[in-house]
């Protein structure tokens, strides 16, 4: 079992690696947790370009996926958007938040593997900041203001953090729902828990990162581990015995400075 994120394949030096990622055996399953790209047309390539190679692939959206740039063709906004994105992956046999969880039964299993689609809901919140809009107010008085502002559309819903309680209550009826003699393991864009926000640069940022209804998810629903992406910062952090893996890969400008080449694939679920 094999994972990957914040793949960004419209950077030209992103879409060599994806173009390298491979499987080391017929049975592997490659998780891609989100910010694939910005236009449906790089998303779908990518996906089907992996879905060719590995013997499942599951994707979950990231924020870069539902934003709708001004110059992509697609111009669906909001749920639209994240709709219609599901019905072109389904259509390479991409499993998508929408679909029954799998169970892998190889090295680690049998795990349930529940692919999530949750957002944020404004909980990470800033020192002080007692509420949505005096934490807004505090990130924009710091210069701190994600794109998601300007581009990542709610429609149908009032705001973003409405989009996301209705995903978090719609997701949690489906875990409650999953065998409770099997573990999980759960994958989402965005982290599970603010731990790994703590080490952000811009601590206002961890405001579009999660929600903080899933603080207890890795231990309700019997996670042998987390995966996530967005913070571009790829390491793993043990949360009640649980660890939760970041598998971002992130923009050239980052991984270039490194003193390694980036992993592209993480491994998962090696055994328990």
């Amino acid at each position: 079992m094999f994972a990957a994120s914040d793949l960004h394949v419209r950077h030209s030096e992103n879409r060599e690696i994806v173009r390298g990622l491979r499987p080391e055996t017929d049975g592997d399953w490659l998780i891609v947790a989100g910010d694939v790209g910005e236009f449906v047309e790089d998303v779908v390539w990518a996906m089907e370009l992996l879905s060719r190679r590995f013997a499942k692939v599951l994707w979950v959206p990231g924020n870069h996926e539902l934003w709708t740039p001004p110059k992509d063709p697609v111009q669906l906004r909001g749920e639209e958007r994240y709709r219609r994105l599901v019905d072109l992956l389904r259509e390479f046999g991409v499993v998508t938040p929408e679909d029954p969880y799998p169970v892998w039964e190889g090295a680690g299993g049998p795990v349930v593997v529940a692919p999530l689609f949750l957002l944020y809901d404004y909980t990470f919140r800033p020192e002080g900041a007692a509420t949505e809009e005096e934490a807004l107010a505090a990130a924009h008085a710091a210069g701190v203001v994600a794109t998601d502002e300007y581009l990542l559309h709610h429609d149908p819903y009032p705001g973003r953090a409405d989009w996301c309680r209705a995903r978090v209550a719609a997701t949690r009826s489906r875990l409650d729902g999953v065998d409770a003699a099997l573990p999980t393991l759960l994958v989402n864009h965005f982290p599970l828990v603010r731990e790994p926000t703590r080490i952000l640069r811009y601590p206002e940022f961890a405001l579009w990162c999660g929600t903080e209804a899933t603080a207890d998810w890795h231990v309700r629903y019997r996670a042998s581990a987390v995966v996530y992406g967005h913070l571009h910062i790829p390491r793993t952090i043990v949360c009640d015995g649980v660890p939760h893996i970041e598998v971002s890969l992130g923009y050239p400008r980052e991984w270039g400075s490194r003193p390694t080449p980036p992993a592209g694939l993480h491994r998962v679920l090696t055994g328990r």
